[in-house]
């Protein structure tokens, strides 16, 4: 951990900020198992907000692997790395009057937790939703032949089969996909 840095502070506080934008930042956490229906209901929310005016920008879990975490595996560790990462990395999108969607299974409440705590510490507001379905519904939907390949031990650690999901016990919006579709969920 590096001890020589300095927080350096620009010429713009956030409310100036958000004054001259006509925004306030917040972060929007969908989190749920896969195919859930969590990148698909945050792709359809960034539309539609971008159509109304509202800049957003939409962190996918799948998509920061191919970069920013592409050093990281599906072990505990890695998995907690990779959310402390994306909460940092939401913090200043929302941190500059953007509204961050991310849209990870985020499988362990305390690191859930861990992410609202950053974002709350800095008066950033903090969304949770949980984007629920049942496990044989995923299974079902296995829109990349995950859960087949899990169950085969193809995939070791894979969330839901071989690894755990924590639901969150008070998520501030709590959509059941196996009953919503995509225009209700992002209602």
């Amino acid at each position: 951990m590096a001890t020589n840095i300095t927080w350096h502070e620009g010429n713009i506080s956030r409310s100036e900020r958000e004054n001259l934008l006509g925004q306030k930042g917040l972060t929007i956490w969908f989190t749920g198992l896969s195919a859930s229906g969590k990148s698909t209901i945050a792709s359809a929310l960034e539309q539609h907000l971008l159509r109304l005016g509202i800049s957003c920008y939409r962190l996918d879990g799948d998509n920061i692997r191919f970069g920013l975490n592409k050093d990281l595996g599906f072990g505990q560790k890695d998995r907690e790395e990779n959310i402390r990462r994306i909460a940092e990395v939401a913090k200043l999108f929302a941190d500059s009057t953007t509204i961050a969607l991310t849209s990870f299974i985020s499988p362990y409440i305390s690191d859930r937790d861990a992410a609202r705590k950053l974002h709350e510490d800095t008066g950033i507001p903090f969304i949770e939703i949980y984007v629920d379905a049942p496990l044989e519904i995923v299974e079902q939907r296995d829109p990349k032949g995950l859960y087949k390949k899990a169950k085969t031990g193809e995939i070791k650690n894979f969330t839901g089969i071989s690894a755990p999901y924590e639901p969150p016990p008070s998520p501030e919006i709590h959509i059941h996909t196996d009953k919503l579709n995509v225009k209700e969920s992002v209602k």
